[in-house]
């Protein structure tokens, strides 16, 4: 019983995260530099800087937005090719993770016997892991990027200084989700696949 319920679980916790990784690629705000504030007791705020995967945006105090479109791939910096591949790859290691985690469920009684539905429980649990590596390294890139941007601008106070935006937050915690039901899926297939022995000792 609690073999299926750890796997269920696992199974939600993958499909939340895959949701939460996935939805990072269409937010915005992933890296935001603010101008202005500078009043003392009475801040106002001129105008955000602020960047995703597709575009560099300007905003106003008025609400206004301007933005300029990635439109060329060669115009890209490489380390936001980077990002959206790594993304791509973990979403689509994902998605096949969970197909298979589908199949393997033992309440689901499609992938065959006990032990082929736990071997492929084992690859998707796999599957996850790396798509879930893939993630992290992504974000983890990013970070690194605005972070040095960061260092930057306290050199150098003519530069922008970014700020990490909240698609990263929900990035990373999506793939500690991942992770998490990876972890319960492959506890639930090793302990099928490595039953515990016991040794007798005749006289």
């Amino acid at each position: 019983m609690w073999r299926r319920v750890a796997q269920i679980l696992g199974l939600l916790l993958c499909i939340l995260g895959w949701v939460f990784v996935g939805c990072t690629l269409a937010m915005d705000h992933w890296r935001v530099a603010q101008l202005g504030g500078q009043g003392g007791s009475s801040v106002v705020v001129t105008a955000w800087y602020w960047s995703d995967l597709w575009k560099d945006c300007y905003e106003d105090s008025t609400a206004v937005v301007n933005c300029v479109d990635f439109r060329l791939m060669w115009t890209v910096k490489s380390y936001i090719h980077a990002v959206r591949g790594l993304l791509v790859i973990g979403l689509c290691l994902g998605l096949i993770g969970t197909v298979l985690t589908f199949f393997g469920l033992e309440c689901t009684n499609i992938g065959g016997d006990r032990r082929s539905n736990d071997r492929m429980l084992g690859t998707a649990s796999a599957l996850h892991l790396v798509g879930c590596v893939s993630d992290l390294a992504a974000y983890c890139l990013y970070i690194n990027r605005v972070a040095a941007a960061f260092l930057h601008s306290k050199a150098d106070p003519s530069k922008l200084s970014y700020e990490i935006g909240p698609p990263l937050y929900l990035g990373l915690v999506g793939s500690f989700l991942i992770l998490l039901g990876s972890t319960l899926h492959c506890a639930t297939a090793c302990r099928v696949n490595h039953p515990k022995r016991f040794v007798s000792i005749f006289n």
